[in-house]
């Protein structure tokens, strides 16, 4: 048999069987030992997998995120709904409809507009202000839609799973399209 090197020590020794991968019995044990914590950290990394799989509030999160992301692309190029000005601070995904108190909106595109981190957080979304520019951008007939009756969901994991998914898609149309409309500017 050839040399080999020891994985543990990098020694070079002679093999007594085809498979030995270590030059002494200290460094099999050391061998051993990494895998079976390999082993472990393998397995600890599948039931955490398992139970946010199985996690509700873990989707919702991931979902609001790919959504929220749609929506600071979708209006990249508009001032904030409320104040309506362009700064170089935060952007958030700002709902009209709170969650709290209308969750079957909370993926709603109409509902949810590029607001600045003040008028969000400080101003509590400056809803006046907010009221009066969603008019002008969605209308008066969609915005008496957004105000009226919805009918409660509960998304399922199932549910948040497909709309991580499509919004995730048409953030990347979006930027897509923003990457052409950059290419087409130069010609």
């Amino acid at each position: 048999m050839k040399l080999k090197k020891c994985k543990v020590c990098k020694k070079g020794f002679q093999p007594t069987q085809p498979l030995q991968t270590a030059c002494s019995l200290q460094c099999a044990l050391k061998v051993g030992k990494k895998k079976v914590q390999q082993q472990r950290q393998k397995e600890t990394r599948e039931r955490k997998r398992k139970l946010l799989d199985s996690d509700r509030s873990h989707w919702l999160k991931v979902a609001q995120t790919a959504f929220n992301q749609f929506v600071r692309e979708r209006d990249k190029m508009e001032p904030c709904i409320s104040c309506g000005r362009h700064h170089d601070g935060q952007y958030h995904a700002g709902h009209f409809r709170t969650v709290g108190a209308h969750p079957e909106l909370r993926f709603h595109p109409f509902n949810n507009n590029k607001q600045c981190a003040p008028c969000n957080n400080h101003k509590s979304g400056d809803i006046v202000n907010y009221r009066a520019n969603l008019k002008v951008k969605i209308g008066e007939d969609n915005l008496n839609w957004l105000e009226g009756y919805h009918e409660p969901v509960k998304w399922t994991i199932d549910d948040l799973k497909e709309i991580k998914a499509y919004y995730m898609e048409q953030l990347k149309i979006l930027k897509s399209m923003d990457s052409f409309d950059r290419w087409t500017d130069g010609l």
